[in-house]
């Protein structure tokens, strides 16, 4: 499940796991950080109070807990969460409650649009986390073709083309004023391009277009990658439908998040949704679930987030991913197996749906 832990449980004796996966077991409940008083009032680790010190202190060496500043005791660290994760935990057989709820929600009489959006929103009933889904490929846009038309200086319109019938304008403001023949050779450009790609895919190729651009400076590649970052940001309808969430104000809920900056940067992460489908992109090739547990992700607005995701499959083939977001003090043994299971039934309503 995601990355291996750079800490294998073997370096640490059996002792320090059990106090390790205590303290974290509480911290998830309680949410305050763990004294050694705490744990030495846990009957089961007959340890004494300084023994339990001298492990903390251990763990805390080894990158597993850290102690937060203004307080004596100790909270896990994405690699403690990480080792826990991997190690330590016993997930949860299956509520029957929760199972019948997703199955009720799962009924394939419905459209592939409202299904996704239903698999959504019990996702993150169940969890009261955030729910995320990514649409079924087979429902996504390809790009038959692109072109630019000047209309008056720095004004251009931009016509898209999209799964042979479905067309696509806007207009865009550039920052300077182009030449009919110079917006015929970008729009040559970007068709040799980009034609028959997803408009998901287009936009992950656009940034690392724009990123190799840094290196190489050719003015009217630049000119042409930048015009595409326009013409393929938000604005176009259904480019940003690829990827549902629900009850991201869960997340308002939680004491580490409730900071007001931390909440708009990560509200404002699933609105622009890049990052996320970035994200969940890594799923798509990977196999079976995989756990982002905070700077995991790579994306420092996730870094009090664990993001626990499951690819969903039709006949063998991946069609998209789901999963939650929430702080990395989450209950794992509840969440991982409905990620699974929800993942597993959409699978089965979509296949019935063909």
């Amino acid at each position: 499940m995601g990355m291996v832990s750079t800490i294998d449980s073997l370096q640490l004796s059996e002792r320090s796991l059990f106090l390790f996966k205590a303290l974290v077991e509480y911290f998830i409940e309680e949410g305050t950080p763990v004294g050694s008083r705490t744990l030495s009032k846990d009957s089961n680790l007959k340890l004494s109070p300084a023994s339990i010190r001298n492990v903390m202190a251990d763990l805390e060496d080894l990158g597993l807990l850290l102690s937060p500043h203004t307080s004596a005791g100790r909270v896990p660290t994405a690699k403690g969460y990480r080792l826990f994760v991997d190690s330590l935990l016993r997930v949860n057989d299956l509520n029957s409650d929760d199972v019948q709820k997703i199955a009720q929600e799962m009924a394939p009489d419905n459209d592939h649009a409202s299904l996704i959006q239903r698999t959504s929103s019990i996702l993150s009933d169940i969890t009261q986390l955030a729910g995320v889904v990514m649409l079924p490929r087979t429902t996504q846009s390809k790009l038959q073709h692109i072109e630019f038309i000047a209309l008056s200086e720095k004004r251009v319109l931009v016509i898209l083309v999209i799964n042979d019938q479905e067309i696509q304008n806007r207009i865009i403001n550039t920052d300077k004023t182009y030449s009919t023949s110079e917006l015929q050779q970008i729009s040559n450009y970007l068709n040799a391009l980009f034609t028959d790609k997803d408009l998901t895919m287009i936009r992950t190729l656009i940034l690392e277009e724009l990123k190799k651009m840094k290196e190489d400076v050719n003015q009217s590649m630049q000119s042409a990658i930048e015009m595409a970052q326009i013409a393929f940001d938000d604005g176009i309808k259904n480019a940003g439908d690829d990827v549902l969430f629900s009850g991201q104000t869960n997340l308002m809920d939680v004491a580490e998040l409730c900071n007001v900056d931390k909440l708009k940067k990560l509200f404002e992460t699933f609105n622009q949704k890049r990052d996320i489908l970035h994200l969940l992109e890594q799923v798509i090739n990977a196999d079976g679930m995989q756990i982002f547990i905070g700077e995991e992700s790579g994306y420092d607005v996730l870094d009090n987030c664990s993001v626990v995701t499951s690819p969903y499959e039709v006949d063998g083939e991946v069609l998209g991913v789901l999963g939650v977001i929430g702080s990395t003090r989450m209950h794992y043994e509840r969440v991982i197996p409905i990620v699974d299971i929800t993942a597993k039934m959409l699978g089965v309503a979509l296949n019935s749906k063909k």
